[in-house]
Parts: C-alpha cells; structure tokens; sequence
C-alpha cells in the first residue's frame, strides 16, 4: 500500500520509499523518512495533490509522488 492509497483521516507509518522515483530524495528532504507517523489531512476538488500531516506539517504532495511512499496502516 502507498500514501496515495489513504483515505480521508487515515494514518500509517512509512514503511519504505522507492528510491527510483525521481522524486524520492525530495521526499526524504521534506522529512518522509521510514518510521514517521503520516495522517492524510484533505485532498484538493479533483483529488490532486493531497495533504499529509508528518512531523507536526501539513505537506501537499502529488499523488504520483506519494505512491513511491511504502507504507503500513497503524
């Protein structure tokens, strides 16, 4: 499962990224590191980009993005 499978209010716990995203060390940069805690937060009218919370931030990220971040349901 990936974060952009969540749904409104969810929570897990990134478990991997894939490192052949292009965008994965941008994501690493942001603080998507394995162990932290995400909530999806909102999504925007067309379901494009979505909202996480990690580390006390709300982050918008592109669903194409948040699927390269493995996770597991808490």
């Amino acid at each position: 499962m990936t974060a952009a499978d969540l749904k409104f209010g969810q929570k897990a716990k990134i478990d991997s990224l894939d490192k052949a995203h292009p965008s994965s060390f941008r994501l690493l940069e942001y603080g998507f590191t394995p162990g932290q805690d995400i909530e999806m937060m909102n999504t925007s009218i067309f379901k494009d980009p979505i909202q996480l919370a990690i580390r006390g931030a709300l982050i918008a990220v592109r669903k194409s993005d948040a699927k390269c971040i493995k996770i597991k349901l808490n």
